[in-house]
């Protein structure tokens, strides 16, 4: 214990002494020495936050520094760094409690604030979710009461099959073991002998084995064999390592020729035996459908992208069924063992069974709607060929046809073989000929039904009288004379009238009044002829042997000066002109009839002497002349002069002119009777081309080589256009050409390049100009033109199909023709005619294939983009790019096959190419525009072929090849 003094003070004391009185009490220095000893290890000050680097922290510590036995600064530092401290703390607490007084006014406001329909519709809400949760573990609990039933139900059946067959081992056991009983008490008894038997002992002897019967010897016979045989089918079949596992690790094709092999097959048959799966029984002829069919599962389980042509739902169905087939197969085969006598037991054979079925109706299904794309296919196909043979079998040489033939026949002998396989022989045959029956009315030119030949030309020769010799014989009169003989002969329509009319007196002002106050007599007389120029009437020939003359282009404008010259009548009869201008319509309309008939004619004297311009002039100057004698005399001899055909039309006609009328109903049957007149004129016109087609056709070729020379010579027509075009298709066919370009092996043939510039020229987005087109094929223009608008038709309306066809999930080979075919006829004014083209469009796909909200809001925009793009002939989205392009490679292939064998082999595999990129619908629209191009090739190479090597040489001559 340290000793106390007196005048030290304690702590309390101090303390209050420190508080009471400003003097502050310095202790002895002994004691401060002790206290206020400095430290060697001071602390570095730490951030400017800390209390040692405060004012009195390092004032305190200056003057401790400065005078160390300072206790009087030392304690006033000590005092001021605890005011500190205290008001620090009481600020901090301070902000606390106003931070907190702040939270509780807000709080109570926000409280204060709160509506009461906020919280009942909290309480609506809480209730719809506690309802809606309600509702869903409800349904999860009948799911799961329904699953927790099944489970109970198979566990149920399982075990009373289970307990049939331990009651049934049990029976046999104990009939095993009466039976045994009773053999012990009919063999003598043995005798004492020691507890070990002998091993003769064990041997059977010759009267207990002559003891079973021979029914019994033959069950256990069977029974061993039996079980052999089973055990030999689950050891073959498990030594073929097939399984899930190889077959995804092998290539398709050696699965493809695993699965086809014989061993494989019998050993799989054998084995499926076993579960009794129908059409697996033994027996001298094994179906082996059924076992193909089983193993199928393992070719799509390992291999679905190579079986499958899409992931729709009928295919993830179709996997699913295979996934459980398989399963069930493999579990049931590792529980044949040779406890069970290699037996599989009855819940496993059923399990299979179940699977099995369902595997079957699942793969049945996906095969039927795959082969009916498959058939279709196969069927167009067939069609494709028979449409070749039709176009070349009468435009050929005989040995051509027979390549063509034979080529044809073998390849539609193998299409119908498939055909009849996959849909039957019945059914094939209805398919195929409906097909071409399809087809040949198609491409078949529409031809009035009836006889075509007017009733003058039965008794008459044919006007054209051709010669014997060739017309390519230059010493021989060519083909120009033989067509202006035919234009001659042919009548002129209405350009005779004009003519007649023109030739009044009064006719200036019906030819001021006209419409067509620019053109003369020979403008009319080209402008309303029936027979078009020689050049075009021989290159339509040429073309399509069957062409006739349309009154189609030049209807409307004869029916139009008809109406012109009827309407000057009736202004010349209210004019006091009546007599003029019935002379000049009785010379008009005998001049038509006359051309339609040979001179020398009983009909032809009766007209010209009936229709007598001098006497019909002097009756209506006398005012005798009788319309309605004139209208019967019409009426009596039009019938005979008519074609079979226009019956119906005559005789509406007659009895129009029959009855009686005004002034102005007098004119309105003129002017019928004029266009019936130019109707049996352009008839007649029709039977004397038909009659010299012919022999136009065979002298075509050099009929237009001629005219074409002529046009040259005289330069009326340059070859700018078809260097530029020829220049442009050999740069394109360089460009794609693969491997080395320097190799003259590797050059493109002139046929390639030629099919290739028409090709390119007749399959285009933008609008055909009249600069692009080259002055060989400037006959074509029209063709071209269309080509060229049927094509970017054919690239819609697919595109629009394929992108419907994958947002729904739909096979891209499956033919969607009734939609095709309406948006085919509802796209030809224009893709955008109206705001409610892609309506249109989307309620035809919708009308036959349903679909969620969601995907007709996606399709109708695609609709939108496509239609646009359309119109305005640019292709810039990618699907529209790729089938474009596509189209045009297999057109390309098609049309520029050199050879009768690569014709019929790229028109075999056509509708299967254009099947695979979406375009199965447009097979026949395809057709058509290569076999119009075919003959537009054959045709112009054969008229201008020596201008196509003028061509090619200065093209290769001038550098534009890249090659050369």
């Amino acid at each position: 214990m340290a000793p106390t003094h007196d005048d030290i003070p304690e702590e309390e004391d101090d303390v209050m002494v420190a508080n009471d009185t400003a003097d502050t009490f310095l202790p002895p220095p002994r004691i401060a020495a002790r206290f206020y000893r400095a430290p060697n290890n001071r602390r570095k000050s730490s951030a400017a936050s800390s209390r040692r680097n405060s004012i009195s922290s390092t004032t305190s510590h200056q003057s401790t520094r400065s005078y160390r036995g300072g206790c009087q600064s030392n304690l006033v530092a000590q005092s001021l760094r605890r005011a500190s401290i205290l008001e620090t703390r009481k600020a901090r607490l301070a902000d606390r409690a106003a931070h907190a007084e702040q939270v509780r006014l807000r709080a109570a406001i926000a409280k204060s604030n709160t509506r009461a329909s906020t919280s009942e519709e909290r309480a609506l809400a809480a209730k719809q979710a506690r309802d809606k949760h309600l509702a869903q573990v409800a349904a999860s609990c009948a799911e799961e009461v329904r699953r927790a039933k099944k489970i109970a139900e198979d566990n149920k059946e399982r075990k009373a099959a289970e307990e049939r067959r331990y009651r049934q081992e049990i029976e046999e056991k104990h009939a095993e073991a009466e039976r045994r009983r009773l053999e012990y008490k009919r063999n003598m008894r043995r005798p004492r002998t020691t507890s070990t038997p002998s091993p003769d002992s064990k041997k059977p002897t010759l009267h207990a084995l002559s003891q079973i019967s021979e029914n019994e010897a033959a069950k256990r016979i069977q029974s061993v064999w039996r079980s052999r045989e089973r055990r030999k089918a689950v050891e073959s079949f498990t030594g073929l390592g097939l399984s899930i596992d190889h077959i995804h690790d092998t290539s398709f094709e050696d699965v493809s020729k695993l699965l086809a092999d014989e061993k494989l097959l019998a050993a799989t048959s054998k084995l499926l035996n076993l579960f009794k799966i129908p059409g697996t029984a033994d027996g001298p002829s094994i179906d082996q459908t059924a076992t193909r069919t089983f193993l199928s599962a393992y070719l799509i389980l390992g291999h679905p992208a190579e079986v499958l042509s899409k992931d729709g739902d009928q295919e993830q169905n179709l996997i699913q069924q295979a996934k459980e087939l398989v399963m069930s197969f493999e579990s049931a085969l590792s529980e044949l063992t040779s406890s069970n006598r290699f037996t599989p037991p009855p819940t496993q054979v059923e399990t299979v069974l179940m699977a099995h079925g369902g595997f079957v109706t699942a793969f049945n299904d996906w095969k039927a709607r795959d082969s009916t794309a498959l058939v279709e296919t196969m069927v167009t196909s067939f069609v494709n060929l028979d449409a070749i043979w039709q176009s070349i079998k009468d435009q050929t040489a005989a040995e051509v046809a027979n390549d063509y033939r034979e080529g044809i026949r073998d390849n539609q002998v193998i299409l119908l073989s498939k055909i009849r396989k996959l849909a039957g022989p019945d059914k094939a045959n209805f398919l195929i000929k409906k097909a071409i029956r399809e087809s040949r009315r198609s491409r078949t030119r529409r031809k009035p039904l009836g006889d075509v030949r007017p009733r003058v030309a039965v008794d008459s020769p044919t006007a054209l009288e051709l010669p014997d010799t060739p017309f390519h014989d230059p010493v021989q009169v060519d083909a120009t004379s033989r067509l202006d003989s035919l234009r001659v002969e042919a009548p002129s329509s209405a350009a005779d009238s004009q003519n007649t009319v023109v030739s009044q007196p009064h006719a200036s002002s019906l030819d001021a009044e006209s419409p067509y106050p620019g053109l003369g007599a020979s403008s009319l007389s080209q402008l309303f002829s029936t027979m078009p120029s020689n050049r075009i009437l021989t290159h339509e020939l040429a073309i399509d042997k069957d062409y006739r003359i349309d009154q189609a282009p030049a209807s409307d404008l004869r029916d139009s000066m008809n109406r012109t010259i009827c309407d000057g009548m009736q202004r010349g009869f209210e004019n006091g002109e009546g007599a003029q201008w019935t002379a000049a319509m009785a010379e008009n309309i005998k001049s038509r009839l006359l051309r339609l008939l040979r001179p020398g004619t009983s009909m032809h004297t009766l007209i010209s002497e009936t229709l007598d311009p001098q006497f019909v002039s002097n009756q209506a100057s006398q005012g005798v002349f009788s319309y309605e004698k004139f209208f019967g005399f019409m009426s009596s001899i039009l019938p005979k002069l008519c074609a079979p055909f226009r019956d119906a039309q005559i005789k509406a006609l007659t009895e129009d002119l029959q009855e009686p009328g005004d002034m102005a109903e007098m004119i309105e049957k003129l002017f019928k009777l004029l266009h019936v007149i130019d109707l049996l004129s352009l008839d007649y016109s029709n039977f004397l081309l038909m009659n010299a087609a012919p022999t136009l056709i065979k002298e075509s070729a050099g009929y237009e080589e001629r005219m074409f020379a002529q046009d040259l010579d005289a330069g009326t027509i340059t070859l700018q256009r078809t260097k530029r075009w020829w220049s442009n298709a050999t740069v394109n066919m360089l460009t794609e050409a693969t491997g080395d370009r320097r190799d003259p092996s590797n050059r493109p043939t002139p046929q390639k390049i030629y099919f290739r510039g028409l090709v390119d020229l007749s399959m285009a987005s933008t609008p055909l100009q009249p600069s692009d087109v080259p002055e060989t094929l400037e006959l074509d223009k029209e063709r071209i033109a269309r080509f060229r608008t049927n094509t970017l038709r054919i690239t819609t309306i697919g595109a629009i199909l394929l992108s419907a066809k994958s947002l729904l999930k739909r096979d891209v080979r499956s033919s969607w023709k009734p939609e095709a075919s309406r948006m085919w006829d509802i796209l030809q004014d224009g893709y955008l005619k109206d705001e409610s083209m892609p309506t249109k469009i989307l309620s035809i796909l919708e009308s036959s294939h349903p679909m969620p909200p969601t995907t007709r809001a996606q399709l109708g925009g695609t609709v939108q983009k496509f239609l646009a793009q359309a119109q305005a002939g640019r292709l810039n989205d990618p699907v529209l790019k790729v089938i474009f392009q596509r189209l045009k490679s297999h057109v390309m292939t098609r049309v520029s096959a050199s050879s009768s064998g690569e014709r019929v082999r790229a028109a075999s595999t056509a509708s299967e190419g254009l099947a695979s990129f979406g375009l199965p619908e447009f097979m026949n629209h395809v057709g058509e525009i290569v076999d119009g191009l075919g003959r537009i090739g054959d045709v112009d190479r054969r008229a201008h072929g020596p201008w196509y090597e003028q061509v090619q040489r200065e093209v290769e001559a001038a550098g534009d090849d890249p090659v050369a």
